[in-house]
């Protein structure tokens, strides 16, 4: 009797237990974002580059039709209106993250954003070692890291809380970084092969980051992938000469240069795997970004685009309306009336109604993995059926 009474109070508190980890894991998957930290390239950069930029040279994204469809005038937003970053902001019920360059209050509770147009996970000088001498920004990834480790200490001071909790519940957005770090040698004509050697030191700085993050209290993140390259306009007619026959045959895109990104996105959600079992106190998200902006170029009516989804809504000439060196923004180049009907805007970047398409299915749908648990949060607070403004 007293032997199955022990083994009958060990199996509760067994139970117990494990209901315990359970309980505790799902609390530390949900939480109320009180701000957003953003690390990456122009897919997120919110005004960086422009602030940067000289005053007498500055950035297509400075002029018109760059933001024309929200901002009014142009933010410094690669895009004709709002970013993925924006419609996360909304969704939070959170302000629209300013850039940190250029910004004469940084807070937490404004956000802060350190991404910067043309931005490399790698650092400059080792990339210009490897022979890659793009004119690109000097202000790769672990440049912006040091910046926010720099300024941390009188952020902290300034907040009424511990540090450790304000990056605890703070979102941090890690990229998308990394994208240029293959672009610059693709539009320098280096091969395939040599670029893929790129790929683990790329994913690397990406999870260095991360766990430096961590280390300073960093509780959420959300790391996308890269876009599918081979169906951008600029690579369309950077690699016009590849005979019809190579193209997929359903959306027209290079097989080759998406197979690289996916290539790269699989290498990264096998680190962040890793990192996720090395930090299980930690929720490590990965963002695809990939597979819905494919499914655009698959599906463009079934999405609300227009049949013609490869062509760039700003631009001008040849098959894909994009002409490397005469590029939107730029005098003398146009840009459609109707781009919420458009996934490309300028060649390199999407459109704000692709953004937003985009941004729903990280937030509420498939494209998060492991999926956001908005469950412990009010009707008050995050709406789950939130329905972005047009």
């Amino acid at each position: 009797m007293a032997s199955s009474l022990k083994k009958l109070i060990s199996s509760f508190l067994l139970v117990l237990y494990y209901t315990t980890i359970i309980v505790a894991s799902s609390e530390s998957r949900c939480r109320r974002f009180k701000s957003i930290i953003s690390f990456g390239d122009s897919i997120a950069d919110t005004g960086n580059y422009l602030h940067l930029s000289d005053v007498n040279h500055l950035p297509q994204t400075a002029f018109l039709p760059y933001g024309e469809s929200f901002f009014h005038p142009p933010s410094g937003r690669a895009s004709d209106g709002r970013l993925i970053i924006d419609f996360i902001a909304e969704f939070l019920g959170l302000p629209y993250v300013p850039p940190y360059f250029g910004s004469q209050n940084v807070s937490f509770e404004q956000g802060i954003n350190f991404a910067v147009y043309g931005a490399t996970a790698l650092d400059r000088a080792f990339l210009v070692g490897k022979g890659i001498e793009s004119d690109f920004t000097n202000v790769s990834l672990s440049v912006q890291l040091d910046i926010f480790k720099q300024i941390l200490p009188n952020l902290c001071a300034s907040s009424t809380r511990d540090c450790k909790e304000v990056l605890g519940d703070s979102l941090i957005l890690m990229g998308e970084i990394g994208g240029n770090d293959y672009n610059y040698p693709l539009f320098e004509g280096k091969i395939i092969n040599e670029i893929k050697e790129l790929v683990p030191l790329i994913i690397k700085a990406i999870s260095s980051a991360i766990v430096d993050l961590i280390d300073l209290g960093g509780k959420t993140f959300l790391v996308p992938g890269g876009f599918p390259a081979g169906c951008s306009a600029a690579y369309l007619t950077l690699f016009q000469t590849v005979a019809e026959k190579d193209h997929e045959p359903f959306t027209g895109c290079i097989p080759w240069l998406n197979e690289f990104g996916e290539h790269h996105n699989e290498q990264l959600k096998s680190e962040l795997e890793r990192l996720q079992k090395l930090y299980p106190h930690v929720n490590i998200i990965y963002a695809d970004y990939h597979n819905p902006l494919y499914r655009f170029y698959q599906e463009p009516a079934k999405y609300g685009f227009k049949n013609r989804p490869l062509a760039a809504c700003c631009g001008v000439g040849g098959q894909y309306n994009f002409t490397i060196g005469k590029e939107c923004g730029y005098e003398g180049v146009s840009y459609c009336q109707n781009p919420s009907e458009y996934v490309n805007w300028d060649g390199y970047h999407l459109t704000e109604a692709a953004y937003q398409k985009m941004a729903e299915g990280i937030l509420n749908g498939p494209y998060a993995i492991p999926a956001f648990d908005w469950s412990c949060l009010g009707s008050g607070s995050v709406d789950k059926e939130y329905s972005f403004s047009s």
